[in-house]
């Protein structure tokens, strides 16, 4: 599309996707995906699959979006995708409602680190009062967590009207780094404390092949593609502001390499504090929300240290709320005669009333994540690899692969292998986590 704004620089680039893929899924879904999944043999297995899947799906992704200069809505028409416009407009919808509940928790966040910091002040604030109950109503519990996601959505809508360079890159070039200096900062504390080197074996020790059940596979692909942000929705719309010329392979092992630093290093934060203070690593989703604000609690500057992680997984969670955010605005600018900022205003209406559904209790939230979020999610980066590889011209596809970022068109050689592993592998991978989601997560079956 002439026109389109696109990133101005490498490291903004590299910054925003990072930002896109580093979220709750890597300081609040990895370290309890590896304490459920017995730490070192998910940990190794994890790797191999962000090699292996998470780059070319990424390079996949972003071809999709960079050649047709859309996102979602229009990417998979354009690509020649069967009733692509109408999966394009259900994605949409699905995005919306994924975006909803995934605001209302950066509030939860964001008020946690507040609790944390009313301990430096004295004060003490329970963190759990703006948690929603598991069944039922508490009004208090509802008005704060609301609260705090209009505060939230607002926020993105501020960055968003700023426009990609000015908002999406700029946030970007601050957060991504300031997250990784927190966290080391966490890990220099966790690590001194007496007792951690059990949680630092168990963490990365010694690896047991015996441990590598399928299982423990099938969670480390599943939690690869959900990490990466793979899911036909937000590396499809940054796809396409990337700059015609700009390398995929590099951006791509830079963004998986960002993006496993910062699950390794919250893993790093986390479980040596864990088993320093006697605590279960295997706490699953409670991990972060109910488990460590009691280790912060009880180790010395716990309170320093809660509020700079609270504030760092908001902070980062954040940049990937506003890319979802930018999913629903390339929509509507992409597809309807609406200025950006008439859209920006109406996604955030958007968003916010569909955050008000789940907030109401656990019973709710549940199955609105399963539905919008891991659904929708794995759907979304099935449909996406199936587009490049079946749909797309494979001509175009190979162009796309082969840009060094410097040669432009025709600018570099890309091996025929490349092509075939996204044709076939790539999806083969993500319907294999889809269906253990769908027998495990839905039927109960696994």
């Amino acid at each position: 599309m002439s026109g389109r704004e696109t990133f101005a620089t490498r490291f903004g680039t590299v910054a925003s996707m990072v930002g896109v893929a580093v979220g709750l899924g890597n300081l609040w879904r990895f370290p309890y995906m590896a304490g459920e999944f017995g730490g070192t043999a998910f940990v190794a297995f994890y790797l191999l699959v962000v090699a292996a899947i998470g780059v070319p799906g990424l390079m996949a992704e972003w071809t999709l979006g960079r050649h047709t200069r859309r996102g979602p809505v229009g990417a998979f028409e354009r690509a020649g995708l069967p009733g692509g416009r109408a999966l394009g407009w259900l994605f949409f919808l699905g995005v919306a409602g994924a975006t909803g509940y995934y605001t209302g928790v950066i509030g939860w966040t964001a008020y946690h680190a507040l609790a944390e910091l009313s301990r430096l002040a004295g004060a003490t604030l329970d963190p759990s009062l703006v948690l929603p109950p598991e069944s039922g109503f508490r009004p208090e519990a509802y008005a704060l967590a609301t609260g705090l996601t209009l505060a939230v959505t607002a926020a993105a809508a501020a960055v968003l009207l700023r426009g990609v360079r000015q908002g999406i890159e700029a946030a970007s070039r601050v957060i991504a780094p300031g997250l990784f200096l927190i966290l080391l900062a966490l890990i220099a504390r966790s690590l001194t404390l007496e007792g951690a080197g059990g949680g630092l074996a168990w963490y990365l020790g010694g690896f047991d092949p015996e441990e590598l059940t399928p299982s423990v596979m099938i969670a480390a692909l599943g939690q690869a593609v959900f990490s990466l942000g793979l899911g036909g929705t937000y590396m499809v719309v940054y796809g396409s502001y990337l700059d015609a010329d700009g390398g995929l392979l590099g951006n791509a092992v830079y963004t998986a390499a960002g993006d496993t630093a910062a699950g390794l290093l919250g893993g790093l934060a986390i479980f040596p504090a864990v088993f320093a203070l006697g605590m279960s690593p295997a706490s699953g989703p409670d991990l972060i929300f109910s488990t460590l604000p009691d280790v912060f609690a009880a180790m010395p500057a716990g309170a320093l240290l809660g509020a700079l992680f609270f504030s760092a997984l908001a902070a980062v969670a954040f940049l990937s709320d506003v890319a979802a955010f930018e999913v629903l605005v390339a929509g509507l600018t992409d597809n309807t005669s609406l200025p950006r900022r008439t859209a920006v205003v109406l996604v955030a209406a958007i968003v916010f009333l569909f955050s008000l559904t789940p907030m109401i209790n656990m019973e709710l939230f549940v199955p609105w994540d399963l539905a919008f979020g891991s659904g929708l999610q794995m759907g979304g980066a099935l449909l996406a690899a199936l587009c490049v590889g079946w749909a797309l011209d494979r001509g175009a596809v190979l162009e796309e692969l082969a840009r060094s970022g410097k040669g432009g068109r025709g600018g570099g050689e890309v091996s025929p292998w490349l092509y075939r592993w996204i044709r076939y592998v790539i999806p083969g991978a993500i319907g294999l986590v889809a269906a253990w989601w769908l027998a495990s997560d839905v039927l109960g079956l696994a």
